[in-house]
C-alpha cells in the first residue's frame, strides 16, 4: 500500500469535524495539521484523531502560517470554512503547490471561480470540490448513462429543497451575508444547484428568481424558472422555513426516462419506458465517499467528478439568480453575468 496522504484541515468546523470522526479510521490519509481561528475546534479535531489512536495534528490560529511552515510535509488541504474566505484560502492552497479538497460552494462570484481556474491551470494542482453530489457513485452513474443516451434527451428538471434552516442556524455565520455569500438557496441549496449543473450537461441560458428573507439579512425562500442552452427547462424551489428535518427531490425528464435522485445522490430511481424501477440507496459508505474520491483522482485512477470548471457553471447561475431577484424576478441572461 502507498504511503498515507498527508492532509492539513483550514476550518476544523462542525462539517470538519463530522467528516473527521469517519475519516480518522482511513488509512489512505493521515491529519497532519489543522488551521482555525476557535482553540476549541481545533481541540474537537485533534480528541477526534487520538480517540482513533492516530497522531494529534499540529494547530495553528492561521492558515498562511500554517501553509508557510508545514508545506513541505503536506500533499493536501481540505478547506472547511464560511463560504466568504473559500477563493482565498483555495488560492493560496493551490499557490503552495498543494492538492486542493475545497468545501462547497466553490466560490462566492463568477469572478471568484475564474480566479481560481486560473491558478489551477498554471499548477496543475488537483481540485476537486467536495460536493455529496458530484461524488456519489449514483450521481456519477446517472451522468454516464445519460452522456450515452440511455435516457433520450433532456425535457426538464424540476428540484426542490427544503430544510428548517431558519431556526436552525438563526444568529450563525450562515445568516450573515459577509461570511456566507448568501442564503438557504447558496448553503443547502446549493447541493441542489450543483447537482443540476452537473447532470443537464448544458450551460443555462436565462434565469428568472424570486426571494424572501423572511425578515432576516439573507434570502430563506427561493424560487427559480430557467432555460438552458439545449433548450430544456429548470425550476428550483428552496424552503428553508419550516419544521426541522432536511430533504430534496429533484426529478429529470427524458424522452425515454424519468430519473428521481436527491441533491446529494444518497438515492435513486429510474423509470424506464414507463416501467417503474426500484429506489438505489447509496448506503452508509456515502460519508466516506468525498474524499475518497478525491484521493481516487489524486492517483489519476478517475476523472475529477467535482471540477473547478463545473464550479464556474454553478457560480454563473448563482450570480444570476441574485441578479434577477435584485430586480423582482426580471429574466436575465447568464452570458450578461461573465
Amino acid at each position: 500500500m502507498s504511503e498515507p496522504v498527508r492532509l492539513a484541515v483550514i476550518g476544523a468546523g462542525l462539517k470538519a469535524a463530522e467528516y473527521a470522526r469517519s475519516w480518522v479510521h482511513m488509512p489512505e490519509v493521515d491529519f497532519v495539521a489543522a488551521a482555525d481561528v476557535s482553540v476549541g475546534s481545533r481541540k474537537r479535531l485533534s480528541d477526534i484523531c487520538t480517540a482513533a489512536g492516530r497522531a494529534a495534528p499540529l494547530e495553528f490560529d492561521d492558515f498562511p502560517t500554517m501553509l508557510a511552515q508545514c508545506k513541505d510535509g503536506l500533499d493536501a488541504v481540505y478547506v472547511s470554512t464560511p463560504h466568504a474566505f473559500h477563493a482565498e484560502q483555495a488560492l493560496a492552497v493551490i499557490e503552495a503547490g498543494l492538492d486542493l479538497f475545497l468545501e462547497k460552494p466553490m466560490v462566492t462570484t463568477v469572478a471568484e471561480a475564474k480566479a481560481l481556474i486560473e491558478a489551477r491551470s498554471k499548477t496543475n494542482n488537483t481540485v476537486v470540490i467536495a460536493f455529496n453530489g458530484a461524488l456519489s457513485p449514483l450521481v456519477r452513474d446517472t451522468h454516464k448513462r445519460a452522456v450515452a443516451g440511455e435516457f433520450g434527451e433532456l425535457v426538464s428538471v424540476s428540484a426542490t429543497i427544503w430544510e428548517g434552516w431558519s431556526s436552525k442556524y438563526d444568529g450563525q455565520w450562515k445568516q450573515k451575508p459577509e461570511l456566507s455569500g448568501g442564503g438557504f438557496m447558496f448553503d443547502t441549496g446549493a447541493h441542489m444547484m450543483n447537482t443540476a449543473c452537473l447532470l443537464v450537461r448544458s450551460e443555462f441560458d436565462r434565469v428568472s428568481a424570486y426571494m424572501n428573507n423572511h425578515g432576516k439579512p439573507i434570502d430563506i425562500t427561493c424560487a427559480v424558472a430557467a432555460r438552458l442552452q439545449n433548450g430544456a427547462l429548470v425550476t428550483f424551489n428552496a424552503a428553508g422555513e419550516g419544521p426541522p428535518g432536511c430533504a430534496s427531490h429533484m426529478t429529470l425528464f427524458y424522452t425515454k426516462a424519468i430519473v428521481r435522485i436527491d441533491a446529494w445522490g444518497a438515492w435513486r430511481e429510474i423509470e424506464i419506458d414507463g416501467k417503474p424501477g426500484i429506489r438505489e440507496v447509496a448506503g452508509a459508505a456515502h460519508q466516506e465517499n468525498p474524499l475518497k474520491s478525491f484521493l481516487s483522482v489524486r492517483r489519476g485512477e478517475e476523472e475529477n467528478p467535482s471540477t473547478v470548471e463545473n464550479g464556474l457553471r454553478f457560480a454563473r447561475l448563482w450570480d444570476a439568480i441574485k441578479a434577477s431577484a435584485a430586480r423582482d424576478g426580471e429574466s436575465v441572461r447568464i452570458s450578461d453575468i461573465g
